[in-house]
């Protein structure tokens, strides 16, 4: 058997032993679910002897946070040894000075989550530490398999230790069973890929190096950056915010199919994959990575104005001013505004210090339109006609209640703007979108959804307009939670397993 390496986990959160379910996590009904796609997860690792590589790594993953708030965790290796932390709970609920003091070494690895495959509990919080007869293997997973199931059969055919429910882990025994049948850290990596479907984004950490790798279709971002100094360090993260918060400069992004190990020796590039084909997922661009996060040569920030003016392009409309949906959908809104000459003004308010909260509002406050992350200036709005531009609609549960508090404040005239399409399909790859049939646009037309929500009138950014404009080739794009096209084959079983979740949990 390959035993999952012992660690002392660290003391679970005061507030509760254990994070809810991500999909029981607020109440019995759908109407007090998210009303967006829930994040992906955060990735980071760094190459980097004689220094603080479990503070960078903080810092790393204190700039990824938006990607995922449930787990967060630490793998650093000294002298073949690895070191690890990980809990529940925010990167700055998990880790203070006294832990990180704790974890020396000259490479790390970190990881913030959200969970897609394995429910939120302290098992399945990353990275996923695996012993081989090489040492020590942490592994943290930004993605989601499609072939989770049949791989997970495989593994425990070979009587491993399956301890967490998370296809991560899986990863992570896919190379320690090449490894210890072999292999080097290199060509065990390289067999495990081939065995994974689906999307994955991977750090990995060994007391040779830190590996990084991407799924041959790009789904999910992985960038490569460098801190200077002799010789050149090297650092990776899911977005560009993660290197620019220790001083490290943007080199390139790990390409679909391809593998790089970061060694003493310096950076070294393997192309895995035979025939990758880029496919990253839009909304990566649209609503999941940080705006100030730069991608094709831009910041997000550039690409999201250009959105809003290209749906002011599509479907303008007489009023007196516009707003975003704080904070993502406030690009969009300021292109909006710049397109439309619709002047541009601040109608919603965001409190910043309200993050994910467990203690659920009585039924008498929820009956009293409980408003505890944004709020109406009503001075601002009263007797005025306003266009509200956001990112994105899943279930409209949101943002019904948010035009019947824009309503109450005295606005005459609604009109929303969503600066993406119809979202009408789930995701697979590491988004949780939810399943089809709760899906808003997947059962209702437009005029349908509009008077649902209780707006004047409601008009989505055209699938067209939405690649267009990212001025890169629109086929290197994911959209299939637009279209239903997906680019990794969804087998059937794990349709039905979405579904049947749903179902017995909701």
């Amino acid at each position: 058997m390959i035993p999952i390496h012992s660690v002392t986990m660290a003391t679970p959160n005061k507030r509760s032993n254990e994070y809810p379910n991500q999909v029981t996590d607020s109440i019995n009904s759908h109407e007090h679910l998210p009303d967006k796609p829930e994040e992906a997860c955060g990735v980071f690792g760094i190459y980097a002897p004689e220094e603080d590589v479990a503070k960078m790594t903080y810092f790393g993953l204190y700039a990824l946070q938006h990607r995922g708030q449930e787990s967060a965790g630490i793998a650093t290796f000294e002298d073949g040894k690895v070191h690890l932390h990980k809990d529940m709970g925010l990167v700055s609920q998990v880790f203070n000075e006294r832990v990180l003091a704790h974890l020396p070494g000259s490479l790390a690895i970190g990881h913030t989550r959200y969970s897609t495959t394995g429910s939120s509990r302290k098992d399945n919080a990353q990275p996923a530490v695996i012993e081989t007869r090489l040492g020590s293997l942490a592994l943290s997973h930004n993605g989601n398999l499609v072939n989770t199931l049949p791989l997970r059969e495989e593994l425990a055919q070979t009587k491993v230790s399956l301890v967490t429910t998370t296809d991560s882990e899986l990863i992570a025994l896919a190379i320690a069973e090449a490894v210890n049948a072999g292999a080097d850290w290199l060509e065990g990596a390289t067999k495990a890929f081939h065995r994974c479907q689906g999307a994955f984004s991977l750090v990995i950490g060994t007391p040779a190096g830190v590996m990084g790798a991407r799924d041959p279709n790009g789904i999910r971002p992985l960038v490569i950056g460098t801190l200077p100094g002799n010789p050149v360090r090297y650092v990776l993260a899911s977005e560009t915010c993660g290197l620019d918060i220790i001083g490290a400069q943007y080199l390139r992004d790990v390409e679909p199919g391809e593998l790089v190990l970061i060694t003493e020796e310096g950076l070294a590039s393997y192309r895995w994959s035979p025939k990758p084909q880029r496919k990253l997922c839009i909304f990566e661009m649209i609503y999941f990575a940080r705006p100030d996060s730069i991608m094709h040569n831009e910041s997000l920030y550039t690409y999201r104005m250009r959105l809003g003016r290209q749906i002011a392009a599509e479907s303008t409309v007489d009023a007196d001013i516009v707003f975003g949906v704080p904070d993502s959908g406030i690009p969009a809104a300021i292109g909006f505004a710049q397109a439309s000459g619709v002047p541009y003004a601040e109608g919603l308010i965001k409190n910043r210090y309200v993050g994910r909260t467990f203690i659920q509002p009585t039924q008498s406050m929820r009956e009293s339109g409980i408003r505890m992350k944004l709020n109406p200036l009503k001075d601002v709005l009263i007797g005025k006609r306003v266009i509200i531009v956001d990112d994105s609609i899943v279930r409209g549960t949101t943002s019904r209640k948010l035009v019947k508090a824009l309503r109450e404040a005295g606005v005459i005239e609604v009109h929303m703007r969503i600066s993406s399409p119809p979202v009408t399909h789930p995701c697979f790859y590491g988004i949780d979108t939810d399943t089809q049939d709760q899906l808003i646009a997947a059962t209702k037309s437009v005029k349908e959804i509009a008077e649902q929500l209780g707006v004047d009138s409601l008009a989505y950014l055209s699938w067209k307009g939405m690649l267009e404009a990212t001025k890169e080739d629109t086929n290197t794009f994911c959209s299939a939670c637009f279209t239903g096209d997906y680019p990794v084959t969804i087998p059937e079983q794990v349709k039905r397993s979405k579904l049947m979740l749903e179902k017995v949990v909701v």
